[in-house]
């Protein structure tokens, strides 16, 4: 089975934890609009450089286990301490950019690192250049309705106002969809679109016209996995049918085969299921929050899940299930 998942950060991370205990055969197609901590130093550093830390995150999670691809993921994870000028950058992100100015093509610079970490699938960006995410938001001046652009991803994922909408910028105006990824979209028995930061993670995906084109037109089982709880600043407030919403509201021609919620997070199914419905999916709830912390995915749990989801929506593809 050929699976596919779209996010970035924390989210995707958790996403490509438990697809791995699913199947071998995992595609990471990662967000590349990241301007903050290690990511956005190298990127005001190093002009035109794809942000590095989501595409390491989703590289440790798809790793190897034997001794030499733990050591490797290890070392990528690894922060620099002390206060000078390598502090807090992750040698993975180094090691990612200096093999960015090197060879030039991402694709080819992340099939090489994903040799190195052992990684089975793939780690592909969303777009093979660095993009900016702008938003509309309101409740940030006197009158509650005005709406004030911000601009970047940190800014926006920790505004106090209220994300109406958002939109991707690139250098070139356009924002291009790595080829690899679209076409991996179109191959994809699965494709999965969350968890993570709702509008810097998870949206943006649906704003790169040939990805869009390629999540309408694919063959897929298309799954939403919602969050777990909403976020401080991006979805303060959301329920979880609100989230669905912005998705519609984003991409009108989406359609998708399940939402998956933690049965816990959802205090009316009733709502979740006709939010669910307009998006032409069915609701799948069950217990997938960690034990030891509500606002994280349990890898198991999930896998369990989505093994669920594959087998009731008819899956197709030829790998063994795990």
């Amino acid at each position: 089975m050929k699976a596919v998942a779209l996010g970035g950060g924390h989210g995707l991370h958790a996403t490509l934890t438990a697809l791995k205990r699913v199947t071998d055969d995992v595609t990471a197609v990662v967000t590349v609009a990241d301007d903050g901590g290690s990511s956005g130093r190298l990127r005001r550093e190093l002009s035109d450089l794809l942000p590095p830390g989501d595409l390491r995150k989703a590289m440790a999670a798809l790793a190897g286990d034997d001794e030499s691809s733990r050591l490797w993921t290890s070392l990528f994870k690894h922060r620099f301490g002390g206060t000078g000028a390598l502090a807090g950058h992750a040698v993975g992100n180094l090691v990612i950019a200096g093999l960015l100015e090197q060879l030039g093509d991402p694709v080819a610079v992340l099939d090489l690192t994903c040799r190195l970490l052992g990684v089975k699938g793939r780690v592909l960006p969303m777009s093979n250049e660095p993009l900016d995410i702008e938003a509309d938001v309101t409740g940030l001046d006197e009158d509650e309705k005005d709406v004030r652009r911000i601009r970047g991803q940190v800014a926006i994922a920790t505004t106090p106002g209220l994300v109406q909408r958002i939109r991707l910028t690139a250098p070139n105006g356009r924002p291009a969809g790595c080829p690899e990824a679209v076409q991996a979209v179109l191959d994809a028995d699965l494709v999965l679109l969350g968890p993570g930061s709702w509008f810097t993670s998870v949206l943006p995906h649906l704003l790169v016209p040939e990805l869009h084109d390629a999540l309408v037109r694919t063959r897929a089982k298309k799954v939403l996995v919602l969050n777990l709880v909403p976020q401080p600043g991006e979805t303060a407030g959301f329920s979880p049918e609100r989230h669905l919403d912005v998705v519609c509201e984003h991409a009108p021609e989406l359609k998708v085969d399940a939402v998956i919620a933690d049965v816990d997070s959802v205090p009316t199914p009733d709502r979740l299921t006709r939010a669910a419905s307009v998006l032409g999916a069915h609701t799948h709830l069950a217990k997938i929050a960690a034990p030891d912390a509500a606002e994280r995915h349990d890898p198991e749990a999930l896998a369990g899940c989505l093994r669920q989801v594959v087998d009731e929506t008819g899956v197709g593809g030829t790998g063994p299930w795990r």
